[in-house]
């Protein structure tokens, strides 16, 4: 389901198909293992995802919410309409960090611009 990338400064996972309540626990698990285990930032390119159920976006918070406790960056790239849709309808498109590619995220990670924080 998913794919990770690692260098120096950036962790980047590449989750596919649908996130959804049947895989769910295993993209948050990846997610969390992802976050803790990266040197300063974690990128979710999502140009592979079809479809992001209330599970997955759930997951998405959860690893966002550790990211900050760790004081790493999280960021989220590649999303797709229909997906960008949930974010607005649910408002979290202010909440998190979206980018429209992962050269926009690594363009601010090397000029060291502050993140965004979830209030909650």
């Amino acid at each position: 389901m998913t794919i990770a990338i690692r260098d120096s400064q950036l962790t980047i996972i590449q989750p596919s198909g649908h996130i959804n309540a049947a895989n769910a626990t295993e993209f948050q698990r990846q997610l969390t293992a992802a976050v803790t285990s990266a040197p300063n930032a974690v990128l979710v390119d999502m140009h592979r995802v079809d479809s992001l159920d209330s599970a997955g976006l759930m997951s998405l918070i959860c690893a966002f919410r550790l990211a900050q406790r760790l004081n790493r960056r999280f960021g989220i790239c590649c999303v797709a309409a229909s997906i960008q849709m949930i974010f607005e309808l649910t408002r979290l498109d202010a909440a998190f960090e979206i980018y429209p590619n992962r050269d926009a995220f690594s363009a601010l990670l090397e000029r060291g611009e502050e993140s965004l924080s979830l209030i909650a």
